[in-house]
């Protein structure tokens, strides 16, 4: 029997390289996976860098959400997404841990699923915290409600601090 179809919301930054080209590029590489169809794609944000070392302060991020349907698992999606960030030299290791990278790809969520196995945490777990998740997701779907949450993408991007420090970038990706 064949899944019914999924939502799965992505959320990519890229701070090293041509950070456009990075973000483009990865957009197309999960697009060719499967049976991934494109629902939408947010604007591009550049982005003050979270949680990362001093030294790297001064890498500004670009971030956007992109939104896919496909029949295929959300665990499934890690090892695709594994396999994009390899492509860009991205190592998961100790050290890699909010190092600068050319891309970052995260789920956001996949459809009303809750997921906390196996490596996969959806909704993402810091996703209601982060403006560069949220703003790009409610320019997409602003009233989507994510499991684990009563309000919507909206409601909660109203309620975060930082407005100021995303600028929203006229470019295509």
């Amino acid at each position: 029997m064949q899944n019914p179809p999924l939502q799965i919301g992505f959320s990519l930054g890229s701070n090293l390289g041509d950070k456009i080209f990075n973000l483009a590029k990865a957009r197309r590489e999960l697009l060719q996976v499967g049976d991934a169809r494109e629902v939408g794609k947010s604007s591009l944000y550049e982005t003050e860098p979270v949680d990362v070392k001093p030294e790297f302060q001064h890498l500004k991020f670009l971030n956007a959400v992109l939104v896919i349907e496909t029949r295929s698992p959300a665990r499934e999606w890690l090892e695709h997404i594994a396999r994009i960030e390899s492509r860009f030299g991205r190592r998961r290791d100790g050290d890699d841990k909010n190092a600068p990278r050319e891309i970052d790809i995260d789920i956001i969520f996949a459809g009303d699923q809750l997921i906390g196995s196996g490596g996969l945490v959806v909704p993402h777990p810091r996703w209601a915290e982060r403006r560069f998740v949220v703003q790009p997701l409610a320019e997409l779907q602003p009233d989507r409600i994510l499991p684990g949450t009563d309000r919507t993408v909206a409601q909660i991007l109203e309620t975060l601090p930082g407005a100021d420090e995303l600028t929203r970038l006229d470019a295509d990706w």
